[in-house]
């Protein structure tokens, strides 16, 4: 099984927060070592909808290493604990200033 990393851009079954269904879309993976040992990956929604925007939204600024075909947001008020092996595929990566901010940003959301 691959191994995945802070800031790498998955594509996942991705669980609805209002209704018992998921959704195929890309992810942002926001964990580490420690949960995935523990056999988990926390992962942030990535959208390319321009619409229902979030306080702590990030639009994506260097969308080449992503693997992303268009502009997308990061919307860490989203936030899914998925077993690696539901992970489709890797699509790519955030550059590490964008992985850097988006973990701060995702920390001070849980309050850690």
């Amino acid at each position: 099984m691959p191994a995945y990393n802070a800031g790498d851009i998955v594509v996942v079954p991705f669980p609805y927060s209002d209704r018992f269904a998921e959704k195929r879309r890309p992810a942002l993976v926001v964990s580490g070592n420690t949960v995935h040992s523990a056999g988990l990956i926390w992962l942030v929604m990535i959208t390319s909808s321009k619409k229902d925007s979030r306080p702590a939204d990030h639009v994506i600024r260097d969308l080449a290493p992503t693997g992303l075909p268009v502009a997308s947001t990061v919307r860490p008020l989203k936030i899914a604990c998925v077993e690696p092996e539901r992970i489709l595929r890797k699509a790519g990566c955030l550059s590490a200033l964008e992985t850097s901010e988006l973990l701060a940003s995702t920390r001070a959301l849980i309050g850690g």
